[in-house]
């Protein structure tokens, strides 16, 4: 359950503080205004030429357990590429050079009961230099970090393949949707 209700200003402390949807707060002693824009996140899909796509198995909430691609919230002063590449490193520890837009889908993220709206922005990405596959790519991989709890490899050639992955966010099954018609070209 989400509750994107705040009980009181935090500017002026009144009590009467309303709610406008999930997207503003506004107070009408003080005039304060909060709007919980949407936040723009990124992922990146790693793939090598068998089609074995790289996944993280969460370590936290939301849909902690389940598996997502590699990415996160796109940082204040921070462009979508240089975000995709900043959280794929803090993650698994690999860096990536060339990264290519691919799609974007609107997701919603429920956390500690708020709803956040979020513009998730796919990329996709070579595999680094010298490694061939996703398996090679999870052994030299830093593993089990405080936001991930394990790397996989997870073939995806058909959509039924797709269809079947226990991913944490619907945003990444209509990405690697796009994706996978892309490869199938």
């Amino acid at each position: 359950m989400t509750d994107n209700a705040f009980s009181f200003c935090p500017r002026c402390g009144n009590v009467k503080i309303q709610t406008i949807g999930v997207v503003k707060w506004q107070c009408p002693a003080c005039d304060f205004t909060l709007y919980n824009n949407v936040a723009a996140a990124v992922a990146v899909i790693l793939a090598d030429a068998s089609e074995y796509v790289l996944f993280e198995t969460r370590a936290q909430e939301p849909r902690k357990g389940f598996l997502a691609l590699p990415g996160g919230f796109v940082n204040g002063d921070e462009s979508a590429e240089q975000a995709v590449r900043r959280e794929c490193q803090e993650e698994t520890g690999i860096v990536l050079s060339h990264v290519e837009f691919v799609t974007s889908f609107p997701n919603t993220y429920d956390y500690k009961r708020i709803r956040y709206k979020t513009c998730d922005l796919f990329f996709s990405a070579g595999l680094p230099a010298g490694i061939e596959s996703i398996a090679d790519l999870i052994a030299t991989a830093q593993k089990d970090t405080a936001e991930v709890r394990a790397l996989s490899a997870v073939r995806i050639q058909t959509a039924e393949e797709l269809a079947a992955v226990p991913l944490a966010f619907d945003s990444a099954r209509q990405a690697l949707a796009v994706w996978l018609s892309w490869r199938q070209r």
